[in-house]
């Protein structure tokens, strides 16, 4: 299932997913990492964060986090437990955020992928996602989708 995270309950679980899947494949300093973590809280709280679950009560398997800028939708973060990969959460999760997005007047979708992260970049490709251009700075790949004749989900 999936539902709108829950801060005191889900935010240490969903810290561990961004040390364990996502910062192995940053290209970022210890430094910058360091200030990212400090950072993390008051981030979340902008845009919006959804979780994959067992069920209601459990804590996240996967979850993403993303922020709507105009017509444009960005996924900031998006993270599935290891052990969870290859079940469709990923999939779920980017599925619900796409038509959460067009909903709301959406037009494309974009995400940044480490450069070293080939899982997460064939991930957003079968997803539709093309990729736009290569970021040397933060060592990133930019990848866009047009929303545009997306089919809302029910």
């Amino acid at each position: 299932m999936i539902r709108y995270r829950r801060p005191k309950q889900d935010d240490p679980v969903i810290y561990g997913l961004i040390e364990k899947e996502l910062v192995p494949h940053s290209h970022l300093s210890s430094k910058e990492i360091d200030k990212i973590r400090r950072d993390l809280p008051g981030r979340m709280k902008h845009g919006v964060t959804l979780v994959a679950a067992s069920n209601y009560d459990s804590d996240p398997l996967a979850f993403i986090h993303f922020m709507i800028h105009g017509e444009l939708l960005y996924i900031d973060m998006i993270a599935v437990d290891r052990n969870h990969q290859h079940k469709r959460y990923g999939k779920s999760l980017m599925a619900k955020a796409e038509n959460f997005a067009a909903s709301r007047g959406c037009s494309r979708s974009k995400v940044l992928v480490d450069a070293g992260n080939t899982h997460a970049h064939l991930f957003y490709s079968k997803l539709g996602y093309r990729t736009v251009r290569f970021v040397a700075q933060t060592q990133c790949y930019e990848m866009e989708k047009s929303l545009v004749n997306l089919r809302l989900l029910p």
